[in-house]
């Protein structure tokens, strides 16, 4: 295991100034603007993305917002996006990093946790903001991007133009604040597309350690080129010496991505690197599928936020080299990444995820420890007293190394729950369930609140666990995705099995369906005793991943359908 690289005064924009003062003239980042298929792109070089966030930095201090100060950042993809974000932590601001696309009421409770002390935003989010009273409490600073006159009236905030101005007329150089490790560099929500979104601490250790990652593990180096369709992931390509290529995209859905714009950005820029959502990755494969493009610059694939699926990422891979690997990556908001594994090592995983043994998502990256322990809901304040499990043994899947947060922003109840003490070392409960096979590769079951336990008179009578279940079922040729819910019957606990049929069949003999199903389950022990079956026509999923399925919403459902 070697030492990942992590300074004691750490700030990600010292990467920033080293990729500035050996490659200035280098491409940092290129946004994309398309209208009626035709495009252009706005530039950056690596020197005028220093100097121009140094300025911004400057006039931000001198305008009041100073180190410490907590900041919610509402900028589409964009130059300015970068500049202010690596403005930000260089002045020692805190980026308060939100998904818009989290919903309203998500949003709002964002803002009441955070307590931001400045709003940086586009017309549309000042607009919202006023309307909807978010910081309402809290916001002493408003800073606008962009916009029409009409829209920057409405926003009713200072310009950052007016900023770089103020940044401009200051002499003295810039002095980047320096930080301990483990001091706060941003907050970043999770999306909530599993839960309630909590604000998770990254420290300035915690980004040192990714960029360490993506360097050492997924060997990205300086003077490639990445099509940044996540705002967050883009950000490390000008602090890895990589230009962050934006496609004209919403990023919060990416599955409505217009496929040309990507694959028009990818061949202008000649990308080597993509980091794509399952999501993302079919509607990108479907299309050149269709058109038969191929992508001949890109060199690595980085696919994360939920496992894609054998056929997406074969589809996708024909638009490929042949060598060129999608590397599946598993990770969370609280500790990312924690493994991979390549798109060729993963097809020949795919007879035994089929036979419900799980999804191999590869061996733990170097610095990390991967760990499985007895499923319970029950804090567990010390790695001592932890049920640690053996090998094949499916329980709880937690993690530890330099990029695990330690803790939730004002969320104490939460950081006790997920996290576990081990001396000076703060281990994450993932919330997913899994195992580590003989060679130490680990294997995903599905998210721990989504187990189903049969119960009879109060007694459990067997756990389901729901990924090992539902691939079994999912190579029924009819069934394009299922997903096992427990049901009250009579105050059992029952397992029923929801499926989604491909696209254009009409299911009129259900009956037959069925027993195809239950002869299905008979095959194997893991799926003996599912034996209840409905039909959904269409799976209620995340926005952005449209992947993960929101099992809530389908127990209710089944619930409401099931009669007895």
């Amino acid at each position: 295991m070697t030492q990942t690289t992590v300074v004691a005064n750490a700030n990600i924009c010292q990467h920033l100034n080293t990729a500035a003062q050996t490659m200035p003239t280098e491409l940092a980042v290129a946004v994309q603007h398309s209208k009626q298929g035709r495009f252009d792109y706005q530039e950056i070089d690596f020197i005028s993305l220093h100097q121009q966030s140094d300025m911004i930095a400057k006039g931000l201090l001198q305008f009041g917002i100073t180190r410490g100060m907590k900041a919610v950042l509402m900028v589409t993809p964009s130059l300015e996006f970068f500049s202010l974000t690596f403005a930000l932590f260089k002045a020692g601001i805190i980026p308060i990093l939100v998904d818009p696309g989290m919903g309203i009421n998500n949003l709002k409770q964002c803002f009441e946790e955070s307590r931001p002390d400045v709003f940086i935003g586009i017309p549309k989010a000042h607009i919202a903001r006023r309307i909807l009273g978010w910081g309402k409490g809290s916001v002493k600073h408003l800073i606008n991007v962009g916009g029409s006159g009409l829209q920057r009236w409405l926003a009713n905030a200072i310009s950052l133009e007016t900023i770089i101005e103020i940044g401009r007329n200051q002499a003295q150089p810039l002095k980047i604040a320096l930080f301990e490790r483990d001091e706060m560099a941003a907050i970043l929500f999770t999306s909530g597309s599993t839960g309630t979104p909590k604000g998770v601490v990254y420290s300035h250790g915690m980004f040192e350690a990714q960029i360490s990652a993506l360097k050492h593990d997924y060997g990205i180096t300086p003077g490639e080129r990445d099509l940044a369709t996540f705002p967050l992931f883009s950000l490390f390509g000008p602090a890895l010496g990589m230009a962050s290529i934006v496609p004209d995209m919403d990023a919060s859905k990416p599955i409505s991505a217009n496929p040309a714009n990507l694959f028009a950005a990818i061949d202008q820029y000649q990308c080597s690197n993509m980091f794509v959502n399952p999501a993302l990755l079919e509607r990108l494969g479907q299309a050149g599928e269709q058109t038969q493009h191929k992508l001949t610059s890109v060199k690595r694939v980085i696919s994360a936020g939920a496992p894609a699926t054998i056929s997406s990422i074969k589809r996708f891979s024909q638009m490929l080299n042949p060598q060129v690997e999608v590397l599946n990556s598993y990770g969370a908001t609280e500790s990312l990444p924690i493994s991979m594994i390549g798109s060729h090592a993963l097809f020949a995983t795919s007879e035994l995820t089929d036979q419900g043994k799980g999804i191999c998502v590869g061996k733990p990256i170097q610095s990390v420890s991967v760990d499985i322990i007895a499923v319970t809901d029950a804090a567990q304040p010390e790695w001592a007293k932890v049920n640690k499990l053996s090998a094949n043994q499916i329980g709880e899947i937690v993690v530890s190394g330099p990029m695990v947060s330690q803790a939730y922003y004002q969320r104490q109840h939460a950081t006790d729950l997920a996290k576990i003490n081990d001396g000076d070392r703060v281990i994450h409960r993932m919330g997913d369930v899994g195992y580590i096979d003989d060679h130490g590769f680990l294997w995903m079951c599905g998210r721990k609140g989504h187990i189903v336990d049969a119960t009879r008179g109060k007694q459990r009578l067997k756990r389901f666990y729901t990924l090992p279940c539902e691939r079994v079922f999912n190579t029924h040729p009819q069934v394009k995705r299922s997903a096992i819910v427990g049901v009250d019957v009579n105050g059992d606990m029952v397992p029923v099995l929801c499926v989604e049929l491909h696209k254009g069949i009409v299911c009129s003999t259900s009956k037959v369906l069925y027993q195809e199903l239950m002869a299905l389950a008979q095959q194997y022990p893991h799926t003996e005793g599912i034996g209840r079956f409905l039909i959904h026509p269409d799976f209620p999923v995340d926005v952005r991943h449209n992947a993960k399925i929101f099992r809530e919403k389908l127990a209710i459902w089944a619930q409401k359908q099931w009669k007895e």
